[in-house]
Parts: structure tokens; C-alpha cells; sequence
């Protein structure tokens, strides 16, 4: 009998009694799994080319499972199957992903935890044509990297978009027309390594429609093409531990709020329940426009890559600081903040990893803390050699460089680092607190923003941008000691003095301020 462990992927293959002349828009198949304790969840069977079809499926019970098929459209007796079984395994090994489960929401809807309770830091990285480009050896390389270096989430894209419209056989991964046919080799050849994310304790974050430009598919393509698309993907993907971003960089409001709605209902339908969130365009937040859809589980936002005052303000002052006061609950995670070595859009500042630390923190305490993404230049580009990037002309002055460049730099150790200090911290119930402040040096320069959180348990955090004096109320309730981190490194400087309410950190640069005795 087949078997597999839970939370891991059980793959079947079915084979159609004749050829369709539109096998994946006029064949659907559904499959309808039952738990051995009678929970029944369906998924839709994918057609893999030819007259074969494929189920992905991921168990989370242990023991015996039953399983058939039906044809819903397409009617072919070669696909439909009755009364099959498999056996559910425990997971024996040490891979985070199997031993906690599927990530959900925790019971406050503000961070992320695995389906056994256990807590999940949110530290994404992103490789945008990292599973497109990549060949398997190096994407490998690159994952072991990023797990050694305690990263948790890749996001990537999993169809052509403007930053590579073809892959390198030369193909996307649908061809339009009427209706739009699906090309199953074009996702054949991402198989493996969207696999290998999950095999080294990363979960993916794929985006199943880019949607920034009219060239895009989740923008160009009809509404019934779109959603055909992006359901083929989920279908295909859905049983690894994933989180999906529907659409990438998006601006929704101006393709469809109403579009996307209906789209993500049928998109997650049916399904393994994974959660969901949408990848915007840069200081565009869509969290009050979704607030009522069920299916969309994370405010995710792009405070992007400008260096200009609005666009550090749209961060610390605009609606992550503010919107999520108001908004149903759920986690806030800045999925594309100033990348390192990028070029700021109205200064031309190239972000060295105190832009990142600087983004970073900022939106960890700006909003309750669930985590980040970060991300390079070299590495969401994947140049094999030194070139422009792909549909964004003038980027990083046409000249990116190759992908290994990427792989461990200052940016990434801050990264970390910033994941230790956290992880020392109740970070789950950490929460903003910026009405301690006597004085706000940000009200005056932006870039001085000073941002304030406090755990349940009475710990306060402080970013400081640049050091100096900072000024509290004089109820502010800062409990000793008060230790001075350097958030480069994560070392503990010294123990500072609270003076008339005031806190002075040496000046020049940035620094965090840990008050409380729960530091671990």
C-alpha cells in the first residue's frame, strides 16, 4: 500500500481513457480525501500533459486514509476512481515543516504559528526567478544558504512576468489564445525545486500572477484566464508548505478590487486550506479593500525602494503604523522593503545594510511583529553573469550583478542577527508603543524616527535611527536594566542610564534599546 508521512506530499497519477482536445480547461477532476477520522477535504486533480493527470495531496492525520476521483467536467472513466487507500506515517525526522505542520494564524490573528501551536518568525527572502532560472544545483546551494543563515519563507514566481517572460527552453508557462492552453513542461521543469524549498525547512511564498504591468498576467489576461492560471498553479503546488501570494506588485484597486475578489474565492475553493495574502505595489495598502475576504489571511505590504521623505514617512507614519489599529486582525508583513544594494528611486541612494536594518525595524515595531522579507538585488534578479535586468530598464544601472553575489553579505548577517534578538524577546505579543515618546525626532527629519515596542511581559524595544538623546513620558514605565544592542551584531554594548526621563545612545548610527528583565 502507498504511503507517506504526514504533512508530507503523496503524488498520484491518473491516466485519461482518450485525448482531450482541451484537457485543462475541459476536464476537471476533483479528488475527495477522507481522514481516518472521517474529515473529508477535496483537492483538483492537474493535467500534466498528454492523457495524464496528476494529485498532490498533503495528510495531517495519521493512519488510514481513503480516496476517490470524479470527473466534474470532461466526463472520462480513466480519471474517475472509487475506494483507494493509503497509509499516513508520524513524521520521524528533524525538518521543522513536518514536525509542527501547515502555518495558520495564531489565536490573536496577529502572527503566525504552525497547526501544533508552535510559533513561526516570519524571515522571507526573495528569489523572484530564483525556481525559474535557477538550475537545480544552484538552487540548492542557495537554499542550504539560506537556511543555515535562519531564514524561514522563499518567495519567488512561478509564471512568466516581466522580469522573465520566457523560460530558458524558451517557453512560458501558458500559451494564449482561445481558450489559453497551459504548458505542464514549462511547470515540469520548477517541480524539483519548488520541492527542494520545503526539503530544507523553508516555506514557499510563490506568487502565481504578476501584475504590475499590462504585460503582466494578472493584469493582461481576462478575469476567466487569470483565474484558470492561478488555479492550475495552486493545484499543482498546494500540498507543500506553502503561503500563497495570489497576485505580485499589483495595484488592485486599479485592475479590480471586485476582479481579485471573486478571483481568490475561486481560486481557494477547495484546496489544503494554506494561507493566503497578495503582493502590492510599493506604498499601496490593500489591507481596509480585502478586510471582508475570508481567503486573504496576511496584510501584506511593499513600503518599496524610494529614499525620499514621503516614502520613509508613507512607512512610520502612513498605514502599517496605523491601519492595522483598525482593520480585522491579522498578521502585517512588509514583504518588500528597500532591497540591499538597490538604488533609491528620487536620490539614487544605494541601500547598504543600514537601509536594511533601517527598513527592517521599522516595520517589525511600527506594527505587531510577525516578520519581514528581504531581499537583494542580485539574488531576486538570478543573472548568471554581470547585465541589465530583465523588463525593469535602467535597474541597478543595467548592470546587476551575478546571482552568488548575493548569497552572504552585511545585509543578510543583520538579518540574522535581527532574528536572534527577537527570538530573546516574547516577540509574538510585541506591540507598538510609541505613545511613550515625550518628544518624536521624526516629526522633524524622518529619518530619525525613533520606533517603540513592548511585549505583554513589560519588555520595551527601541530603534533608534541614528542615536542621541530620546525623550520619555514620565509614566512610561521603562523597567530596568536598560541594555544597549548593537543590532549589527547583536552584541549587548552596555547598560545605559535612564536620566529625566531621557536615554542618550552614542550618535552616528543606529542602535536598539532592550528595557525590561525578560531578555533572555
Amino acid at each position: 500500500m502507498i504511503s507517506v508521512h504526514n504533512h508530507g506530499v503523496l503524488d498520484l497519477t491518473l491516466q485519461s481513457e482518450r485525448t482531450h482536445e482541451h484537457p485543462d480547461s475541459g476536464c476537471v477532476v476533483e479528488a475527495a480525501f477522507t481522514s481516518p477520522g472521517g474529515r473529508r477535504v477535496a483537492v483538483h486533480a492537474f493535467w500534466d500533459g498528454g492523457r495524464t493527470w496528476r494529485i498532490r495531496f498533503s495528510p495531517d492525520e495519521v493512519g488510514l486514509w481513503r480516496w476517490s476521483t470524479r470527473c466534474l467536467a470532461g466526463g472520462d472513466r480513466g480519471l474517475e476512481r472509487a475506494d483507494e487507500e493509503f497509509i499516513c506515517t508520524k513524521y520521524r525526522g528533524s525538518n521543522p515543516l513536518y514536525q509542527h505542520g501547515p502555518l495558520t494564524l495564531s489565536a490573536d490573528r496577529r502572527t503566525l504559528v504552525h497547526t501544533d501551536g508552535a510559533r513561526f518568525f516570519w524571515l522571507g527572502d526573495t528569489a523572484w526567478n530564483g525556481v525559474i532560472r535557477g538550475g537545480d544545483d544552484d538552487w540548492r546551494e542557495y537554499l542550504e544558504t539560506r537556511a543555515r543563515q535562519r531564514f524561514t519563507v522563499i518567495q519567488y514566481v512561478s509564471s512568466n512576468w516581466r522580469g522573465d517572460a520566457l523560460d530558458d527552453f524558451g517557453e512560458a508557462s501558458y500559451v494564449e489564445g482561445t481558450p489559453l492552453r497551459i504548458n505542464p513542461a514549462y511547470f515540469q521543469r520548477l517541480d524539483k525545486r519548488v520541492a527542494m524549498v520545503n526539503e530544507h525547512g523553508l516555506v514557499a511564498a510563490p506568487v502565481a500572477l504578476w501584475s504590475l504591468l499590462k504585460t503582466d498576467p494578472g493584469y493582461k489576461l481576462s478575469e476567466e484566464d487569470a483565474t484558470r492560471v492561478a488555479s492550475y498553479i495552486v493545484s499543482r503546488y498546494d500540498a507543500y508548505q506553502v503561503v500563497w501570494l495570489l497576485g505580485g506588485d499589483g495595484n488592485y484597486q486599479e485592475i479590480g478590487v471586485d476582479r481579485w475578489k471573486r478571483m481568490g474565492r475561486a481560486v481557494f475553493s477547495v484546496g489544503h486550506d494554506r494561507l493566503v495574502t497578495l503582493h502590492p505595489c510599493g506604498q499601496n495598502w490593500i489591507g481596509a479593500v480585502f478586510d471582508d475576504e475570508d481567503w486573504y489571511d496576511i496584510v501584506g505590504y511593499q513600503s518599496g525602494h524610494g529614499d525620499g521623505e514621503d516614502h520613509l514617512r508613507w512607512l512610520v507614519k502612513g498605514p502599517p503604523a496605523a491601519a492595522w489599529r483598525s482593520e480585522r486582525p491579522r498578521p502585517v508583513i512588509n514583504l518588500e522593503p528597500n532591497y540591499e544594494t538597490a538604488h533609491g528611486y528620487q536620490h539614487k541612494t544605494e541601500f547598504t545594510a543600514y537601509h536594511v536594518r533601517r527598513a527592517a525595524y521599522w516595520s517589525m515595531l511600527v506594527s505587531p511583529t510577525a516578520g519581514l522579507t528581504y531581499g537583494h538585488d542580485a539574488i531576486w534578479n538570478w543573472n548568471a553573469t554581470t547585465g541589465p535586468s530583465e523588463g525593469h530598464s535602467g535597474w541597478h544601472r543595467d548592470a546587476v550583478p551575478p546571482w552568488r553575489t548575493g548569497l552572504d553579505t552585511p545585509g543578510i548577517r543583520c538579518m540574522t542577527v535581527m532574528r536572534g534578538i527577537f527570538e530573546r524577546l516574547d516577540w509574538a505579543t510585541l506591540k507598538p508603543c510609541q505613545e511613550i515618546l515625550a518628544e518624536q525626532p521624526g516629526d522633524a527629519n524622518v529619518s530619525t524616527f525613533v520606533a517603540v515596542g513592548r511585549t505583554a511581559d513589560g519588555t520595551t524595544v527601541i530603534y533608534t535611527p541614528c542615536g542621541g538623546i530620546m525623550r520619555f513620558k514620565p509614566d512610561a514605565g521603562l523597567q530596568p536594566p536598560v541594555r544597549l544592542i548593537d543590532p549589527e551584531t547583536g552584541d549587548e554594548v552596555r547598560e545605559l542610564d535612564v536620566s529625566d526621563h531621557a536615554i542618550e545612545t552614542p550618535a552616528g548610527r543606529d542602535w536598539l534599546v532592550v528595557c525590561g528583565k525578560r531578555w533572555r
